[in-house]
Order: C-alpha cells, then sequence, then structure tokens
C-alpha cells in the first residue's frame, strides 16, 4: 500500500521526527525504524503507541500490544527509517516521554 501523507512529531527533548504514515495492514521490508500506531481522527491522527524494531517486516499483527491497539482503533502506522539500533532507542523514549501514547503503559 502506499504512503497516505507525512507527520512530525515532536519529542520531549524538542527534537522533531518525520513519520511515512501508511494504512494499517501494510507490508514493510526488513529495515530498522521507529514506528506509531495511529488513530486517524479525520483531521489528525491520535498516537496510540510508539516502538521501534530492526525488522519492520515483521508482522504488527502479532504485536504484544495488539489488543490495545485494536480496543483504541488503530487506522495506521508511521514509519521513521532509522538503521542505528542506539538512536531508534533514543527516538522512542523521547517520544513516549512527549506523548505518553495509551499503549506504551
Amino acid at each position: 500500500m502506499a504512503k497516505e501523507t507525512t507527520v512530525t512529531l515532536n519529542g520531549a527533548s524538542g527534537g522533531s521526527y518525520s513519520f511515512d504514515v501508511y494504512p494499517w495492514g501494510t507490508s514493510f521490508k526488513a529495515v530498522g525504524a521507529v514506528y506509531s500506531i495511529l488513530k486517524n481522527n479525520g483531521t489528525n491522527f491520535s498516537i496510540l503507541y510508539i516502538g521501534q524494531t530492526g525488522d519492520l517486516s515483521e508482522r504488527f499483527d502479532n504485536h504484544h500490544k495488539r489488543p490495545c491497539f485494536d480496543r483504541n482503533g488503530k487506522t495506521h502506522i508511521g514509519i521513521h527509517l532509522e538503521s542505528s539500533e542506539s538512536r531508534r532507542f533514543d527516538i522512542e523514549t523521547d517520544l513516549v516521554r512527549n506523548y505518553t501514547p495509551v499503549c506504551n503503559d
């Protein structure tokens, strides 16, 4: 599926990160990224979860937080490509601190 839009997410540090937004169910290549699980509210997106992975090709259908994604009406996934594992963890932490997503408990 094709990218629908791009959103900028801001970290607690003041850093900003660009995320390409795809419909839920999109398949991805085996690349490292920070990802955000999103709900389209018509005019904007709610951030349900922020995570990182070294392999985006792994299915999100089996994600350990999938029940929370479903309960909260996930519609999209945002992708910020990043090959460095340490940088992915830093970005994930920065964003979670700013947004405190409902599924990141």
